[in-house]
């Protein structure tokens, strides 16, 4: 059985990491590459670096800071926002990243999550995907871009399941409602993706404690789950997360903090 992974994020904006709640008001984090050091040596499955703004502002990825931060973290490390063609995602890829994260340029133009996949396999393409919940008697979720800015008024859902047909290995699936909340994850959004896609789904938004990460796993069926502001002011550690994930029967790499 494939190992559940556990997934700090790396919000940047202007050079910094950044959190907030549901995408606004941010408040400094620290040193991009500082932080990816800590989390690496602390026990971390991979890291995601999202540049927040990029799309917002309608420019590419920020290739420095993705560079410095691959140099100081040797584990995989997921890079998006702004990448808008394949060239973009090539400079990405060189500038230390393992896969990229396609978001609002995919929704845009879905044949660039095609394109992406086949020149450099859909193992390097992750979709991620920003929804939340429509009001009504039936759980329903809009796809939104843009940071959580903008609707779009598709289903999130079935752009999940046409994100894989297009060629996405692997998605990252944020609900905008609990992002930044510490109310837990939205386990009915990730269930209804993960019973209809075939390719690994990463649970982002909500984490408050070692027993949500562990929901978006048994309850949401989630194959990683990815966490911030938890770790970023060390409410939690790493060790003790994955301690906790052990403990529920989900098969994890253990640190050696958390084997005890």
């Amino acid at each position: 059985m494939l190992r559940r992974r556990v997934i700090p994020c790396l919000d940047v904006a202007d050079g910094r990491v950044v959190k907030g709640t549901r995408f606004v008001d941010l408040v400094d984090e620290g040193d991009p590459p500082e932080l990816a050091e800590r989390y690496a040596a602390e026990g971390a499955d991979e890291l995601v670096f999202l540049d927040i703004a990029a799309a917002p502002e309608r420019r590419g990825t920020l290739l420095d800071i993705v560079e410095r931060t691959a140099r100081r973290a040797f584990i995989p490390l997921t890079a998006g926002g702004g990448v808008r063609s394949v060239d973009e995602m090539r400079a990405v890829l060189r500038a230390g990243a393992d896969k990229v994260s396609l978001n609002t340029a995919a929704v845009a133009d879905p044949t660039l999550v095609t394109a992406c996949a086949a020149r450099f396999g859909r193992q390097a393409v992750v979709v991620a995907i920003d929804a939340r919940r429509r009001p009504g008697p039936e759980p329903s979720w809009e796809l939104v871009v843009k940071g959580g800015r903008e609707p779009t008024g598709r289903d999130a859902v079935a752009w999940a399941e046409e994100a894989v047909r297009l060629g996405a290995g692997e998605l990252l699936v944020t609900s905008i409602d609990r992002d930044g909340t510490g109310t837990g994850f939205d386990t009915a959004l990730l269930r209804a993706i993960t019973d209809r896609v075939r390719v690994p789904v990463i649970a982002s938004g909500g984490a408050a404690g070692p027993a949500d990460l562990v929901a978006a796993i048994r309850d949401g069926g989630a194959d990683a789950v990815l966490a911030a502001s938890i770790f970023h002011r060390r409410v939690h550690a790493i060790a003790d997360v994955k301690a906790a994930m052990a403990a529920a029967g989900l098969p994890v790499r253990l640190v050696p903090a958390a084997v005890a």
